[in-house]
């Protein structure tokens, strides 16, 4: 193992079975749990990380971010088996899949992308690119800082604004 000069990997050994019972609460599984921890050890070894003001609450984000992208990865993956599925009984029906079959559904997910489009346009300037470069661009907090020239810790009150704004908007 190299020097780690933020001492992430002592404390990752140091609160190893810590992290395992966090996220067997997350996941609902022992198993998947202790694949998330080595997941988490290999992304600790092989990443390069400056000092980190505090180290457990990295790790614990780490490992909170490591099953969301199992969540994320787990609803795509049956969202395409879902449609291969569809697709499949479709043609095994001997008829083409009809994408427009329910619009009263595609009409409702219009309006509601008109409202969130609306929202998002109504929330204040900063608070919109920011939420528009980390939310709909997928940048990081650190991306979004160094596009728009301010620090990480306005980055994140921007979309602290942003979220507020659209949680009360949406909610009317």
């Amino acid at each position: 193992m190299t020097a780690d000069p933020s001492g992430l990997a002592e404390l990752y050994l140091r609160h190893r079975a810590e992290l395992a019972r966090f996220l067997a609460a997350r996941t609902g599984s022992r198993e998947e749990a202790e694949d998330i921890v080595q997941e988490l050890w290999l992304k600790l070894n092989g990443a390069d990380s400056g000092p980190v003001a505090n180290g457990r609450a990295y790790l614990y984000r780490m490992a909170q971010n490591l099953v969301l992208d199992r969540i994320r990865e787990r609803s795509r993956r049956g969202a395409r088996e879902r449609l291969w599925q569809d697709e499949e009984i479709g043609y095994q029906a001997g008829e083409a899949m009809d994408a427009r079959s329910n619009p009263e559904a595609e009409a409702a997910e219009r309006e509601e992308v008109a409202l969130v489009a609306s929202a998002i346009a109504a929330l204040p300037e900063g608070a919109r690119r920011a939420f528009r470069l980390h939310k709909i661009d997928g940048l990081s907090h650190s991306e979004v800082a160094e596009r728009l020239g301010i620090s990480r810790s306005g980055v994140e009150k921007h979309i602290a604004v942003a979220m507020k704004h659209l949680r009360q908007r949406l909610a009317d």
